[in-house]
């Protein structure tokens, strides 16, 4: 079973979704950047004010904090966007940042087991580089393409493996 989203991985004394995972990868954003993207999103499509907004997001932390977050800890592949503009206060930040002003941390938990070419995907991706052993960094507008060249591989083997 394949699995991509931000709240897939649930782990509860009710129920264990991960463990029926073959492939389970998270995609966020930084949390600032997360609020952000909210406040606007919340405003312009529902016309939430700020203090609306604000209550939410506070009354949704314990869960997000003992909910969601623990579930990227049991991703095989994790793609977080990390901004490279100032989002220190999401409350008041006029404009999401756009693709090109983030990078795309991508963190494999193993990667013998996807099978990652690191030399490969460093030379597909211009400007991208390694910032640990597992830990790959790539431009933001780059997020699709790494995603194409990281995940099409590691599909197209789980599919082969499934027929035999």
């Amino acid at each position: 079973m394949f699995y991509e989203g931000l709240h897939g991985l649930v782990k509860t004394d009710d129920a264990d979704v991960a463990k029926h995972v073959d492939l389970g990868i998270g995609v966020v954003p930084v949390v600032n950047l997360e609020w952000i993207q909210k406040i606007h999103r919340d405003n312009a499509e529902r016309g939430y004010d700020a203090e609306t907004i604000v209550d939410t997001i506070l009354r949704r932390m314990p869960d997000y904090i003992n909910h969601i977050t623990p579930q990227f800890s049991r991703t095989d592949i994790n793609f977080q966007r990390v901004a490279t503009v100032d989002t220190s206060n999401p409350f008041i930040a006029r404009d999401i940042p756009t693709p090109d002003e983030s990078f795309i941390v991508i963190r494999f938990a193993n990667p013998d087991k996807c099978g990652v070419d690191f030399p490969r995907l460093l030379s597909m991706i211009p400007n991208s580089f390694m910032s640990r052993r597992n830990t790959m960094v790539v431009p933001g507008g780059k997020m699709g393409l790494a995603m194409e060249i990281i995940l099409a591989p590691i599909i197209h083997r789980m599919i082969e493996e499934s027929k035999s």
